[in-house]
């Protein structure tokens, strides 16, 4: 019986550990989403760069693109702007930007400051948009196929890797698809 008083401790112990290893080999950026393969989220809220001018979900419709959330206030939106400027200046690819709980003068000027690869921003100044988008955090990146599904969701900043990898491919293989 005493034997017992230590040995359930320790094992205890070894379970306790054992999930603790498991945990550290899981990779967090894989945030299972139920929006993958469903359709998008629609929405409309007023242009960042034209207030007067609502855009939305029903602007995507026909083609493949990147919905990208962000937010000047985001260290690693910052990280991967330069690779959206280069994925729409090289590849052609459609992005459109929500502008996640940002103060509309505090975007435009990150705007001006790193380049804008987007065909626009919508401004989510309260994040109900990103609420229905199941957004954790930004930066976040859909890829949203022509016929208005999600196809795809990364969190966090884009590499150049994970683009070359996973999205570049996929969007070509959507874009062959759509025609």
């Amino acid at each position: 019986m005493k034997r017992l008083m230590y040995l359930l401790p320790m094992g205890l112990l070894l379970l306790l550990g054992l999930f603790l290893l498991i945990g550290l080999g899981l990779n967090p950026r894989l945030v299972p989403s139920p929006l993958v393969n469903q359709p998008a989220p629609g929405f409309e809220l007023p242009a960042l760069e034209e207030p007067e001018r609502m855009v939305g979900s029903a602007d995507f419709e026909g083609e493949v693109v990147l919905f990208n959330i962000w937010a000047s206030w985001c260290v690693s939106c910052r990280h991967e702007h330069q690779l959206l400027v280069r994925m729409a200046d090289r590849y052609g690819i459609p992005i459109y930007g929500l502008n996640y709980k940002d103060e509309r003068r505090d975007g435009l000027e990150y705007l001006r400051a790193f380049g804008n690869p987007y065909v626009w921003n919508a401004h989510d100044l309260e994040g109900r948009v990103g609420i229905d988008w199941g957004v954790y955090g930004t930066p976040e990146t859909f890829v949203i196929d022509g016929e208005g599904r999600i196809r795809y969701k990364h969190v966090g900043p884009l590499t150049w890797d994970k683009v070359q990898d996973d999205i570049l491919p996929l969007v070509e293989r959507l874009r062959s698809e759509t025609l």
